[in-house]
């Protein structure tokens, strides 16, 4: 933001010149004094002063003499000249958002008391914009919340904008109709899709032309010209967005461990269950576990797959730890019990990702449910 100031530039005026004449009346008038090309011209015909007498007088020298002589010699010396000019000046620009200063949530309440009651939360990596200051609390607005919050938890002014800039992703918003979306930022290289108006893209890098772009787990790029770049700073949440929130949470977690129907199992293919779930997800956590062993066991009971344990596990270029001798090496090793806990569980129809029948390293492009490393879906 820009503010104008005024700055005022004086020099040595020819008015310095009136120290040598007395003030008293006098028959002529000046109209104006013009400073030409470094010179001083009077005109003096047109001369009237209210008061100007001389200190002495010479015989033969008028006083208009004297003050044309005057004006000439000033004339000789710099002539000051007041000029009023409008510079324009960068003035800070006022920064009316804050930034949550907590690890996972803050309460927002109705009033600036921790008596009244909590209309909704913000988390850390939510911002708003101040309503009202009070005596330790602000109002604020972020998203359908607003509520008071005391200030320990909240960062303000150059504090908050260094904040969000540490925790908030960038994103890039499209600003024309139809964007091709390349696979190197140049105009020669090869188009991998279009984006469309308003649709926002996680920034991974801004180059002076080109802005590298997360499209569908690949690295992409847009052209800067196009995009928006702004920091994405979440919203907080009312009571009543966190209470359907949660209950949609919980209808969804409903489907997701919904039983799948038991599969009877010999003794070997429940230590093959185990040992491929140890080398897919050994280091990951147990739900982690029991999702590997839901996906062998979704797909065996598909008829899009074999009907085996043993056959969709070595099937041509489906799991890894198959192909490059790593299954091998665990059940050569033993099963550890945590492994084997969640191949009897997943024999017996439990699942945390529903009927999922696939999954692939997290952050590979593919979307569905996020379980430690993996994605399932």
């Amino acid at each position: 933001m820009l503010g104008k100031i005024k700055v005022r530039i004086t020099a040595l005026t020819c008015a310095s010149i009136l120290s040598i004449i007395g003030i008293g009346a006098a028959p002529f008038k000046i109209s104006d004094m013009l400073n030409v090309n470094g010179k001083v011209i009077l005109n003096v015909p047109e001369v009237e002063m209210d008061s100007f007498i001389l200190d002495g007088g010479v015989a033969g020298i008028t006083e208009k003499d004297i003050y044309v002589e005057a004006v000439e010699k000033s004339a000789q010396k710099a002539a000051e000249v007041e000029e009023v000019v409008e510079e324009e000046i960068p003035v800070e620009e006022e920064i009316n958002f804050v930034m949550a200063n907590v690890q996972n949530s803050v309460n927002v309440r109705a009033e600036a008391n921790t008596d009244c009651e909590v209309v909704g939360m913000l988390y850390n990596k939510c911002g708003g914009t101040i309503l009202e200051e009070g005596d330790g609390w602000t109002k604020i607005e972020s998203g359908e919340l607003v509520g008071w919050v005391r200030n320990d938890f909240l960062y303000f002014g150059e504090d908050a904008k260094a904040y969000a800039e540490q925790v908030c992703d960038r994103i890039a918003r499209v600003n024309v109709e139809c964007l091709r979306i390349r696979k190197g930022p140049s105009t020669e290289a090869e188009t991998d899709g279009l984006f469309e108006i308003n649709s926002e893209w996680t920034v991974l890098e801004e180059l002076e032309d080109w802005v590298k772009v997360d499209y569908k787990g690949a690295e992409r790029y847009v052209s800067a010209d196009y995009v928006d770049v702004e920091y994405f700073i979440e919203d907080g949440e009312t009571m009543e967005e966190i209470k359907a929130r949660e209950a949609i949470a919980a209808l969804e977690k409903a489907k997701l461990t919904a039983n799948q129907g038991a599969y009877a199992a010999n003794a070997d293919d429940t230590t093959l269950l185990g040992a491929i779930i140890q080398a897919e997800a050994g280091n990951q956590c147990y739900d982690g576990k029991l999702a590997v062993g839901a996906v062998v066991l979704n797909r065996v009971k598909s008829d899009r797959y074999p009907n085996s344990i043993r056959e969709v596990i070595y099937a041509p270029g489906q799991f890894g730890p198959a192909r490059n001798g790593s299954l091998d090496v665990v059940l050569q090793n033993g099963v550890n019990e945590e492994c084997m806990q969640a191949a009897r569980e997943a024999l017996e129809g439990a699942t945390t990702v529903g009927d999922a029948k696939n999954f692939h390293r997290a952050g590979s492009g593919e979307s569905g449910i996020v379980i430690g490393a993996h994605v399932f879906y």
